[in-house]
């Protein structure tokens, strides 16, 4: 499709550009840097010692090639390149960023250059950081002990975002599977503070509008006394085992 309309004289598209709040490189059809917005310039500046460069001056001119380990293949992949390309690279194992490339073509559908994004820049040590803490929200196991009866060992840290996928996970596995009850042990809690009962408490109201039943376990005596937060009438016992246990008799009675 092509553009519409018309860019007022008093505008450059240089300037335009270098208004987007994005990090924007042009290369030319070689791959060479020919120009870099002010957000790639402060990006560059910030890596360019990795590179044993000063700053982002250094780059005007060097070729796309420098940046990577197989300058043949990209030179492949960038000359076959006919719509806008997006990947993820990690530079010089520092850095990790979504690299956006889109050609610059003429009216003859011939390249004269491209358009390089980075997005979502972030230092590799915060994006490990962000993997490590999606492994350990996704590592809540939800256990099958008894007939319509799951039970969820809580263990760690709990924020707001491991709350919200545990409570999706369990309604989820609760309206699917028919479970009637849901034994949440919190013996396993590195804190149990307000903003973890506040959770606890959300998920317990969540339960009880789709007609599942709440059982906390583990409660320490210290937790006992600091429960100010929850409401009195969740039924709450020391062990699993306890939990269990009050669980199969009042089976036997329905």
């Amino acid at each position: 499709m092509n553009e519409v309309g018309t860019i007022p004289n008093e505008i450059s598209m240089l300037k335009a550009l270098n208004s987007i709040g994005e990090t924007i490189i042009i290369a030319d059809k070689l791959f060479h840097i020919r120009w870099m917005n002010s957000n790639a310039s402060e990006l560059l500046t910030l890596i360019a010692p990795l590179f044993q460069l000063q700053d982002s001056h250094a780059f005007i001119g060097l070729s796309m090639d420098f940046f990577h380990q197989r300058p043949e293949h990209q030179q492949r992949v960038m000359g076959s390149l006919k719509t806008t390309l997006r990947t993820r690279i990690t530079i010089r194992n520092r850095f990790v960023t979504d690299i956006v490339v889109t050609p610059i073509m003429n009216d003859l559908k011939e390249i004269e250059g491209y358009v390089i994004m980075l997005m979502d820049v972030t230092i590799k040590s915060e994006e490990e950081k962000k993997k490590e803490k999606l492994i350990k929200a996704l590592s809540i196991p939800i256990l099958h002990v008894w007939k319509n009866t799951i039970a969820l060992p809580l263990i760690g840290e709990f924020d707001a975002e491991r709350a919200d996928l545990l409570i999706s996970s369990v309604l989820m596995e609760c309206s699917t599977q028919r479970i009637e009850y849901v034994i949440i042990s919190l013996s396993g809690l590195s804190e149990f503070d307000q903003e973890v009962q506040f959770y606890i408490q959300k998920l317990y109201d969540c339960l009880k509008l789709i007609g599942a039943k709440c059982i906390l376990v583990g409660i320490s005596p210290k937790m006992a006394i600091s429960m100010g937060s929850l409401e009195r009438d969740i039924p709450t016992y020391r062990s699993t085992y306890a939990g269990l246990e009050a669980i199969i008799e009042q089976q036997k009675h329905i």
